[in-house]
C-alpha cells in the first residue's frame, strides 16, 4: 500500500496510537467493570465514554484556542489540554 499522500509525522502518528490506546483501554475497563452513569460538575447524566469523548473534544478546543491564541509553548498547551481532559474523566 501507498501512505505517501498521509504525510504521517512522528507527531500524526502519535496522536493516533495514543487515541487507540486510550480506546483499548476504555473498552478493557467498561468489560471488567461496566460503567454506572452519573451526575459530576456536568448538568446531566454521563457514562465513562460520555466524559472520555467530551474531554477529549474540549482538549482539542483548548489546543486550537492555544496555537491559534498565543505564542508560547504547544507543551503548555497540551498539558492543559490533557489536565482538561484528566478533569473531565474524574469530575466531569
Amino acid at each position: 500500500m501507498d501512505f505517501e499522500w498521509m504525510a504521517w509525522t512522528p507527531v500524526t502518528a502519535g496522536f493516533f496510537i495514543f487515541i487507540g490506546v486510550l480506546l483499548t483501554i476504555m473498552a478493557v475497563w467498561e468489560v471488567v467493570s461496566p460503567t454506572v452513569p452519573r451526575r459530576g460538575l456536568l448538568p446531566l447524566t454521563t457514562t465513562r465514554g460520555d466524559r472520555l469523548f467530551m474531554g477529549l473534544l474540549g482538549g482539542a478546543y483548548i489546543l486550537l484556542a492555544w496555537v491559534g491564541l498565543t505564542h508560547l509553548s504547544l507543551w503548555i498547551g497540551l498539558a492543559l489540554a490533557l489536565a482538561f481532559l484528566a478533569a473531565m474523566l474524574r469530575w466531569g
